[in-house]
């Protein structure tokens, strides 16, 4: 199984534009490549990011980790994103306490990925906002994860226990996961408190810390209503504009110019 593309965005920290991230990040490198988006979260705010109504899908992740679905049958393809899309909902709230007594738990998302993952160039994946079984599942399949982070005052705090967890990840389970990067998000340089957490984590993180931040901007915010990723909506707003660049530091760092 090659999983030289398989990115996770992760941090326990709800509100730090993890969704959105992904969202545009995938539709960016949508436009150059064959991307799949596996939304990992039971909140479902990918999905419906993408223009999916959650409620009305008749299978989703949970029925691939749980029920064998076939994975092919449960991909949508998300035509006017670009993008393919593993779809969630509120189903996958019950896979936590289901996967606790399941043989090789933490190993149902890589083996599901096993038939489909040379289909892709990238394989994006959106965690829910917590250290669980479901994130677990999502550093275990990859070898890359991204961490969305906002400048602010338990930041650091929650990123040194992240970190603490991919360790031990790294350790017992997949000793090929590593940092590919951290996203200053909803960036205001305004803030006296976020450019010195921003100057702490250049500090600590050096080239893993993308150059690109993403500043605040109304257009991230409105695009989920729209079910399109920003980028799509509003390719000229400064939150579109960062991300286009941010896609472009990822491939870089990858070496898939």
């Amino acid at each position: 199984m090659s999983i030289n593309n398989i990115i996770v965005f992760t941090n326990q920290k709800g509100g730090v534009g993890k969704t959105t991230s992904a969202l545009n990040i995938a539709a960016m490198l949508a436009l150059h490549h064959k991307v799949l988006l596996i939304d990992l979260d039971p909140q479902g705010n990918a999905t419906t990011g993408s223009g999916i109504e959650k409620n009305t899908i008749s299978q989703s992740i949970y029925d691939v980790l749980l029920n064998n679905a076939d994975i092919n049958h449960t991909i949508i393809p998300i035509e006017k994103c670009g993008y393919d899309l593993l779809p969630s909902n509120r189903n996958l709230a019950g896979a936590e306490i289901e996967l606790v007594d399941a043989p090789k738990r933490e190993y149902k998302l890589k083996n599901s990925l096993m038939n489909i993952v040379n289909q892709y160039d990238y394989i994006i994946i959106d965690c829910p906002p917590s250290l669980s079984l479901l994130t677990l599942n999502a550093l275990c399949a990859a070898n890359k994860f991204i961490v969305p982070i906002q400048c602010e005052y338990y930041a650091l705090e929650g990123l040194a226990d992240l970190l603490s967890t991919v360790s031990l990840v790294q350790k017992s389970i997949n000793p090929t996961l590593e940092l590919l990067g951290l996203i200053r998000t909803m960036f205001d340089k305004r803030n006296n408190l976020a450019v010195e957490v921003s100057n702490e984590l250049i500090k600590h993180f050096g080239d893993k810390l993308f150059k690109t931040c993403i500043p605040r901007n109304i257009r991230l915010a409105e695009a989920p209503s729209y079910g399109l990723p920003a980028v799509l909506l509003d390719k000229d707003a400064s939150g579109s504009m960062a991300y286009k660049k941010l896609a472009n530091e990822i491939r870089k760092k990858i070496g898939n110019t």
